[in-house]
This record gives structure tokens, C-alpha cells and sequence, in this order.
């Protein structure tokens, strides 16, 4: 299994609309292909965390990289995994928009540790704190 993590710029700021669908599609594609992770967006700046069998991942992530939505996306780490960060979750997905903080049933209360695994140090949720810590929504 592998994980991998990146971030990138919208084209142009997206609104609720245009989430919901990004959403939509992602999670259907993720659970066809048995993907997992995390999508935090904020004031036109993505962070995402994909984990998965390694074959199926990296093709996925070349089909985001030629996405017109986005650009200057830059890959954070990669690495194997033994077991999920967020197994249950197709995609699970936050809008860094304060007002929007309890409007979406899978948002990851990064405050809460419970929600993610119990390795605290994994890459994937130090980046996650991170990027939430950075954009106040902590």
C-alpha cells in the first residue's frame, strides 16, 4: 500500500457548486478504485492525502496533475504504508472557509485525534494539521 500527499493552486477560486462536484466525482472514483484519503481546499490552495495500492495511486495521480482546475502542483512526500489513514473515507473533504466548518458530514475536526489513526507522527496527518493550523481552522 501507498500513500502520497500534494498541493496545488486553483485556476481560479472555486465556489460551493464547483466543490460539491470536484467531491462528488473524487469519491466515486476513489471508491472504484479502492482509494482512500483526504481533500482540505482553502482560499484557492489544495492539500490532498491519497493512499491505495501503489499501481492504481500513482495512475490516479497522473490523471490529477492533467486536470485544467488546478496548477503548480507540487508532490510532498510519498512513501508505503501498512494500514490506512482514512479507510472509511472515499474522500473526505474540508473547506477552509471558517463559515463553512460544520456544513460537511465528512470534515476531519483536526482538533480531534481520535478521528485519525492512532500514529500521530504519519506525514499524512502532520501535513493535514498543518495546512489546517496555517488557514485557522484550529
Amino acid at each position: 500500500m501507498k500513500y502520497l500527499i500534494y498541493m496545488s493552486s486553483a485556476t481560479e477560486l472555486m465556489n460551493n457548486e464547483q466543490l460539491f462536484e470536484l467531491l462528488t466525482v473524487s469519491r466515486k472514483n476513489n471508491t472504484d478504485r479502492n482509494l482512500t484519503g483526504m481533500l482540505l481546499y482553502g482560499e484557492g490552495a489544495f492539500v490532498q492525502v491519497l493512499e491505495g495500492e501503489a499501481d492504481i495511486l500513482d495512475a490516479t495521480y497522473e490523471t490529477i496533475k492533467a486536470d485544467k482546475r488546478h496548477k503548480n502542483i507540487i508532490q510532498i512526500i510519498s512513501g508505503n504504508m501498512e494500514k490506512r489513514n482514512f479507510q472509511n473515507w472515499s474522500m473526505g473533504f474540508k473547506s477552509v472557509d471558517k463559515k463553512m466548518v460544520k456544513e460537511f458530514e465528512d470534515f476531519i475536526d483536526v482538533r480531534n485525534n481520535g478521528l485519525l489513526i492512532e500514529d500521530q507522527t504519519h506525514p499524512a496527518v502532520i501535513v493535514l494539521k498543518t495546512f489546517a493550523s496555517a488557514n485557522n481552522m484550529v
